[in-house]
């Protein structure tokens, strides 16, 4: 018993360190020795890729952390095809640490960013490096994502638009449906696991799980949108994609719940 109250204040006390490390670094490399070192990254598509190659290591490096103290432990399942050039990665959503954990296993990732983090003192230098796409106008923000799978970058998009709020169907919104479509690019589904669950929209920081938490990333087949699609007008195609998307990931995870 004491043995189990030691080791839940431990992972509570390692978490809160967590949490300061990931702002410190943020502070830090990309407030004030990142732009030293960005002149020396090159330019364009070379910049951006070495950019985010940086990002993918120090996640990696964050993610060894925690585990290492004893916060959590991951898997990947299927990752081989992860880092195909031009993949449209599209995820469920059910922790804090998701964007972290698939940056991590990524080499050219890319992503949407909210204009208050573009804005960030601290993150707008590294954001424009990396050519993250900021959440425009839709017509740009299509036109945008496409122009970056065409270059070869790995786009994570997760549908639901926030965190799973757990116990509650999924409600997919019609982005990466849009996105796959202008692009005429196959998505790449890929289903996190959070278990026990922790870190969810619902949580704060310190309400962490009676034991440590096990993510895990589950890359399945990619799915041509042609079968989908079948001639359907831009819109209706929209929704069909969406539709299958919501019943992919509810058939995914019904299946591990019961295995």
């Amino acid at each position: 018993m004491l043995k189990k109250v030691l080791n839940y204040y431990w992972r509570l006390a390692a978490t809160g360190l967590s949490f300061c490390l990931f702002g410190a670094v943020g502070i830090l490399f990309w407030g004030l020795l990142f732009p030293l070192i960005a002149p020396f990254l090159g330019n364009g598509l070379q910049k951006k890729r070495r950019s985010r190659r940086i990002m993918q290591y120090i996640f990696r490096l964050y993610m060894d952390f925690m585990r290492g103290i004893g916060i959590l432990n991951y898997e990947v399942h299927g990752g081989e095809h992860i880092n195909t050039p031009g993949n449209l990665v599209v995820a469920n959503h059910p922790s804090l640490l998701d964007v972290v954990f698939l940056i991590s296993q990524i080499r050219n990732a890319t992503c949407i960013v909210k204009p208050a983090l573009a804005n960030n003192p601290c993150m707008r230098i590294p954001i424009r490096a990396m050519g993250y796409i900021y959440a425009e106008e839709s017509e740009a923000l299509l036109e945008h994502c496409a122009q970056e799978l065409h270059e070869g970058a790995i786009l994570i998009i997760f549908p639901e638009g926030t965190r799973t709020t757990p116990g509650k169907p999924f409600k997919f919104q019609r982005g990466a449906a849009a996105i796959a479509l202008q692009a005429e690019a196959e998505m790449l589904p890929i289903t996190i696991r959070c278990s026990p669950t922790t870190l969810t929209k619902q949580e704060k920081w310190y309400q962490i799980p009676q034991k440590k938490f096990t993510l895990q990333l589950d890359v399945g087949d990619h799915i041509r949108l042609s079968p989908i699609v079948d001639n359907a007008s831009r819109s209706l195609a929209t929704r069909r994609v969406t539709r299958y998307l919501e019943q992919y990931f509810i058939e995914q995870l019904a299946h591990h719940g019961k295995s």
